[in-house]
């Protein structure tokens, strides 16, 4: 049974971005900046923080950085779409239009933060929690808003590791959310298949 745009849209798109935003929403109106809660003890831990750009915090600096990246994303996110909607009709391997539709949800996900995030939302700070729809107006203009992070590994090295630079030292420090992890693990998940998904390129 060959898949459809459509059905890749609703099987992995709209779920994804759905559980997304689902979850940058609850962090956004009950946590402040640079709370932390147990997620997985020893493992995870809720931890949330807001950055101006890039997946795992990565930012460009200033409004004009900010803007580009926000211009960057929405041309990505018209690019992989038309890309898949081809492969589509190609009938490429169905692994391979699931992991490029959940690039594509993660991608989105993080354009709704950049995009709206700033007029509906008010300023999360240290010890406040954000107001949804204040008022007096969001925390910044159209697609200049925040991307809301909350999921931080907080496992380490062990001491007595090789590498006495990474001894005591977080495995993987930087702060992700739902739309980082679908889009970083897909392409892990391509790569590792690249042989069967891009057999012309070898």
């Amino acid at each position: 049974m060959t898949l459809s745009l459509s059905k890749l849209v609703w099987r992995v798109l709209v779920p994804v971005l759905a559980l997304d935003q689902f979850v940058k929403f609850w962090v956004k109106t009950t946590f402040t900046v640079g709370e932390q809660r147990p997620f997985v003890p020893g493992i995870l831990e809720l931890q949330f923080i807001e950055n101006e750009g890039m997946a795992f915090g990565w930012a460009l600096p200033g409004v004009t950085g900010k803007l580009l990246l926000t211009v960057f994303r929405l041309v990505a996110a018209v690019v992989i779409g038309v890309y898949i909607s081809r492969r589509v009709k190609e009938e490429a391997p169905k692994g391979l239009l699931y992991s490029l539709t959940f690039v594509w949800a993660g991608a989105l996900g993080n354009i709704v933060d950049s995009a709206v995030y700033g007029r509906i939302f008010g300023r999360s700070g240290w010890g406040t929690l954000a107001e949804w729809m204040p008022s007096t107006g969001g925390y910044a203009p159209w697609f200049q808003g925040h991307v809301v992070d909350m999921f931080h590994f907080v496992v380490t090295w062990p001491m007595w590791f090789p590498a006495q630079s990474l001894a005591g030292r977080e495995v993987f420090p930087p702060i992700w959310n739902v739309a980082d992890a679908a889009i970083s693990v897909s392409v892990i998940w391509m790569l590792l298949n690249q042989r069967k998904y891009f057999p012309a390129v070898r």
